[in-house]
Formats: structure tokens, C-alpha cells, sequence
């Protein structure tokens, strides 16, 4: 992944594609590494970096949703079910087999969802991840030691799937290029290029990073921007009614101290009728989620008083040691591109469908909105599948549902953040054997060194003190004062790679620390 030669050969205007996807988070990431695996040639922009927005603020789940199962959408969940145990099975350095708790403080709780999570079990077929159980209330106290002791009848357990999202869309990033792939950051679609009988046959873009203009022809447009799709389908034609309804979620990132164990907490129904996670990540315990209707759309969104509140509360009356806005060690937000509901605007988001939605438009722009990350590649499938017949592409069978990521690697419960690196952690420890001042620790607190920004900028595309701290190491959501300790080393390193001065330095720090402050409360 060598930004300047690719942004230098697609930016000639003689490149040309089978599939351009507008759009870097899961989705448009998704849809690259299915292209390029089946042999086609393609291209994605993305406008910011990959996964800036909704991708890298996930609840860091691989699910079938069980709240779903719950609204019966049982299609839904036996599709998510699924495509979570291919996840597991493609890129074990990334997914983890998580017991999630539920404790029961009713008489007739631990039955009703024991009975409820063994029909989700059966669901997921030979591609489950462990059987739902029920527990007595000292084994729930051993796994949540900081779950309410007081009323605790027992609990049940049952498994699902926890990852680290921006890593992932790194990781398909790299996927995509290891099959010939192009994907590129900071370059912007401005508008769409028709033929003679009005058929989109390419975009005209801008690189964000040097100002150079230029033109990508391509057979099939894929516009997959997520809350932005409208905005995209704006340049095709003008539209009556919007096809996303953005919904905010917020989490909040504390001290693992308040589960005290491996193993996260679900909270079945708040005073919302939403369910509320308690999930390990990365020694730290994100808490959420929230599920707020919004009219516009950001790639920074920040999370509303009330949405804190309202998750520290919840939380509150379920941890033996209720967290406070002090004990927030990082709070995000990320806007879901639900697929607008058809029926008015009264329907809650929490009961729009999370099922995507796929449009084609008279011009053969293919558009594609909603889902979740679970499904990610089951989406892809289907766009590709479409665009072949849009833009008369030889026929080729999809081959990612049992396909390995770049960075395969059966790993044990190993301890240290960089696990997520898989295979390229032998890499990265050759950086370090070569100079030990790459060993360095970026802040005496956290175990990111030097060579995890070396190999950022090196192999991973990343551009900014933003790009490193927010989605390569997950510094600004795990830590968000913390990170701000470390981004003038970070600008340091990233200026020496990047060949650029001391004043760009000094304004990406300010830059990033502008940012931060929307992370902290």
C-alpha cells in the first residue's frame, strides 16, 4: 500500500476500471477485495481515510443481533449469524470468540433467555461460536466480578464475536491491493462522467493531498459513502426523497476495572428498548450504544450531553461501581446510514431495518446503504454480482466466504495490542531488530511504540496524526487525553517519512488536538 506511486499512476487519467467504489468504510472496502479477488480490476476513493466514519466506531461487534431475533427479523440474524462465523474462520487475528453475560435479577429471566439464546445458537449452524448457557449467580460473579451483586439470581452466557473495526478495514484494504486492488485516501469524487447515451462511465476526483484533478473511467460506479449516499446519487440525477436516515450511537470507553473480567455484559432492555453492551477491548471496556435520529451528517460527528447521560445511567444500575463523566477515558460517536424507511417519518430509527438496501439508477449508478459490518462481505457479493450484468463484465463466481485476509494467523489469548497485526507482526518486530529506537513507547502508559507508526506510513497509507492515533493504533478511542500526550512524537516520525518540515508538524498536532477535544467530556 504505496500511496504516492498509485495516487500518481490513477491520477495520469488513463487508468481505467472494471468497478469504482466511491466510499472507504466497510461497505465500498468490502465490495474492492470481492472485485479484486474475483479478477476484476478496481478502484475505490476514499474522500477522508478509510473507515473515518461510521467503520471505526462500531460497538466492536461481530453479531447476529439478538435484539433482532427478539423483533423477529429472523432472516436477518441467521444471514448476520453467518456471515459472523466467516469473519471467525477468514481472519482469526481479528475476531474473537467473546461470552457475553447476562445477569438476571427476575425468577423467571435466566429461563426466558436461556430458551431465546439456544434458538440463536441453532441459527447459526455448523457456524456457531459456543452454546448459550445458564450460570448460577457465584459463576456470574467470578466471570463480571463488577457486575451488581445485590438481587442477582444467576445469569446466562452465550457467545458472539468481537473485533477491532478499523483494523479490519485496513486489513481488506490490504486484501484488495494483495489481489491487485487499488485503493487510495484523500482523493474526493466531484462529479460523475456520462457517455454519449447518459451512462456513467467514470468520476472525476481531486486529490486532497496535492490538488491535482483527474478523471477515472470505469464500466460500473459503485456509490457506497454510507450517510452520504444522497449525495453521490445528487450528482447522478436529482432526487425527491432521501434514501439514508443517519442515527447517532455514542460509546464510552472507561477502565476495564469496571467488569473486572474477560468477558462483556449485555444489558437486554434500557428505558429506550434498546440493548446496551459492556464489551473488553483492548484492556479497556467500551460501553453503548445510543440511537439517535439526526437530519444531517458529518465525517466528525460528537456525541449530545444527553446521549452520555443516558449511557452512564444505564450502565450505572447494573455495575457495582456506577462510572462518572470523570472516569471517561474517550467517548465516540458514529452515524448508521439506515436505509430511510418508505412509511413516513415516524418510525424510530431503533425499529428501521438494519438489512441493506441496493439501487440501481437509470444511468447505472449502483448504490448501496445500510447493513452493519457483520455482513460486510455478504454485501459485496450482491453489488458485484450486480455490477457485472450493469457493465457486461465476464461472469465470475464470488471466492471471499471462505477466503483468507491479509494477516491470517491462528493466534492464542496472547496478551499486547498488536495482535491485530496477525502474520505482520513478524514485520514489526524486524523493524525493531533493525533499530531499537523503534522498541520506544509512544507514552509510558500504552504499549504503542515507534515502529507501529513506521509501519502506518509505511504499508498502511496513513497520511496524518489523525490517520496513526484515531485508526491505526486506536489511541484517540481507547485514550483520548493520552493520545494528545502522544501526537507530537507521532507528527515527528510521521514529517521525517513523509519528507515534510517542522511547520507541518506543529499544525498536525494542532490539528489533532482540536479534533481530541471532541472526544472528551
Amino acid at each position: 500500500m504505496k500511496r504516492e506511486g498509485l495516487a500518481e499512476k490513477i491520477g495520469s487519467g488513463k487508468y481505467k476500471s472494471d468497478i469504482l467504489v466511491i466510499g472507504g468504510g466497510a461497505t465500498g472496502l468490502g465490495i474492492a477485495v470481492d472485485a479484486a479477488a474475483r479478477g476484476y480490476r478496481v478502484v475505490l476513493l476514499e474522500q477522508d481515510d478509510f473507515s473515518k466514519g461510521t467503520s471505526s466506531r462500531s460497538t466492536k461487534l461481530v453479531h447476529g443481533g439478538v435484539r433482532y431475533l427478539a423483533q423477529g427479523d429472523v432472516r436477518m440474524v441467521i444471514e448476520a449469524l453467518r456471515e459472523r462465523g466467516r469473519m471467525r474462520r477468514n481472519a482469526p487475528h481479528l475476531v474473537r470468540d467473546m461470552r457475553f453475560i447476562i445477569g438476571n435479577y427476575k425468577w423467571w429471566e435466566r429461563s426466558f433467555y436461556t430458551v431465546g439464546l439456544t434458538c440463536y445458537d441453532l441459527l447459526a449452524g455448523k457456524l456457531g461460536l459456543g452454546r448459550s448457557l445458564p450460570l448460577s449467580s457465584s459463576r456470574i460473579k467470578k466471570e463480571i466480578p463488577g457486575l451488581k451483586q445485590d438481587g442477582l439470581m444467576g445469569g446466562v452466557v452465550y457467545h458472539d464475536g468481537q473485533f477491532d473495526d478499523s483494523r479490519m478495514a485496513i486489513t481488506l484494504a490490504q486484501t484488495a491491493f494483495d489481489h491487485g486492488g487499488a485503493c487510495l485516501n484523500y482523493v474526493r469524487v466531484n462529479g460523475l462522467e456520462k457517455d454519449s447515451s447518459g451512462r456513467v462511465c467514470g468520476v472525476r476526483a481531486v486529490d486532497l493531498l496535492d490538488g491535482h484533478e483527474f478523471t477515472v473511467n470505469s464500466r460500473v460506479v459503485v456509490n457506497a459513502t454510507g450517510v452520504f449516499i444522497d449525495d453521490v446519487m445528487g450528482m447522478d440525477s436529482r432526487q425527491a426523497n432521501k434514501k439514508v436516515r443517519p442515527s447517532q450511537g455514542v460509546h464510552l470507553v472507561v477502565d476495564r476495572k469496571f467488569l473486572g473480567g474477560d468477558s462483556a455484559l449485555m444489558i437486554p432492555k434500557t428505558r429506550d428498548g434498546r440493548v446496551l453492551f459492556g464489551v473488553p477491548w483492548h484492556d479497556k471496556v467500551v460501553l453503548g450504544t445510543t440511537d439517535t435520529p439526526l437530519n444531517e451528517a458529518s465525517l466528525e460527528p460528537c456525541a449530545l450531553e444527553e446521549e452520555v447521560d443516558f449511557i452512564l445511567d444505564q450502565a450505572g444500575q447494573y455495575l457495582a461501581k456506577q462510572p462518572t463523566r470523570s472516569d471517561v477515558l474517550s467517548v465516540f460517536a458514529g452515524l448508521r446510514p439506515l436505509a430511510a424507511p418508505t412509511n413516513g417519518d415516524g418510525q424510530k430509527t431503533k425499529e428501521i431495518s438494519r438489512s441493506h438496501k441496493i439501487y440501481q439508477a437509470d444511468s447505472g449508478l449502483l448504490t448501496i446503504t445500510g447493513g452493519k459490518w457483520t455482513t460486510y462481505r455478504e454485501m459485496a457479493e450482491e453489488v458485484v454480482d450486480r455490477a457485472i450484468g450493469i457493465g457486461g463484465l465476464s461472469r465470475r463466481k464470488c471466492v471471499t466466504a471462505n477466503m483468507k485476509l491479509h494477516g491470517y494467523a491462528v493466534q492464542g489469548p496472547e496478551s499486547g495490542w498488536d495482535y491485530v497485526y496477525g502474520s505482520d507482526r513478524e514485520k514489526l518486530r524486524q523493524l525493531e531488530q533493525n533499530d531499537a529506537a523503534n522498541k520506544e513507547l509512544l507514552h509510558p502508559e500504552y504499549s504503542f511504540r515507534v515502529s507501529h507508526v513506521l509501519w502506518a506510513v509505511r504499508e498502511e497509507m496513513a497520511q496524518t496524526v489523525e490517520d496513526v492515533l484515531a485508526r491505526r493504533v486506536r489511541a484517540l478511542f481507547l485514550d483520548a487525553r493520552a493520545a494528545i500526550e502522544m501526537a507530537p512524537r507521532v507528527a515527528s516520525i510521521l514529517a521525517k517519512e513523509l519528507g515534510k518540515n517542522n511547520e507541518w508538524a506543529r499544525e498536525q498536532v494542532a490539528v489533532f488536538n482540536q479534533l481530541a477535544k471532541c472526544y472528551l467530556i
